[in-house]
């Protein structure tokens, strides 16, 4: 796919936009090849809610929840996007990549996330509406003492 790609232009905000004849791909800013995400398991104790703290203490690593299933998303260009937004590796993608469909794409931009977690707090706070108080510790590293 060697096609220049189009700015999204104010016009072409929805899918509906994109003229009958117009390759969606040609118009969109590739959010999906700017991050990957995974099932992982639902938290259960604090030492699994310290799991996911430990994901968040990482650059570019967020955790979301979709329904009941919860998703560590790290946010990280795929090495083979063009400058154009295009696919560089097209004919020899991977599978996941071929199977990916421009009917649910996040052309829209627009999606909400049932729970969505980008800082280790956010995680211990819901970690202790959902457990209880932390039992005999606290999560926060305590300040240097003063000399």
């Amino acid at each position: 796919m060697s096609a220049k790609r189009k700015e999204k232009p104010a016009a072409c905000r929805r899918r509906s936009d994109v003229p009958d004849t117009g390759n969606l791909c040609e118009y969109c800013n590739a959010k999906c090849c700017r991050y990957f995400a995974l099932p992982i398991d639902l938290p259960e104790n604090y030492k699994e809610f310290d799991f996911v703290r430990w994901y968040l203490l990482h650059d570019k690593a967020a955790v979301f929840v979709e329904g009941e299933t919860w998703y560590l998303v790290v946010h990280t260009k795929c090495k083979n996007l063009r400058d154009d937004n295009l696919c560089g590796i097209y004919e020899t993608r991977p599978q996941i990549c071929r199977e990916y469909s421009t009917k649910k794409c996040e052309f829209e931009d627009d999606f909400l996330y049932d729970k969505y977690f980008d800082l280790p707090e956010q995680v211990e706070e819901y970690a202790q509406a959902m457990l209880g108080p932390r039992p005999n510790a606290d999560f926060r590293t305590p300040k240097p003492k003063k000399n």
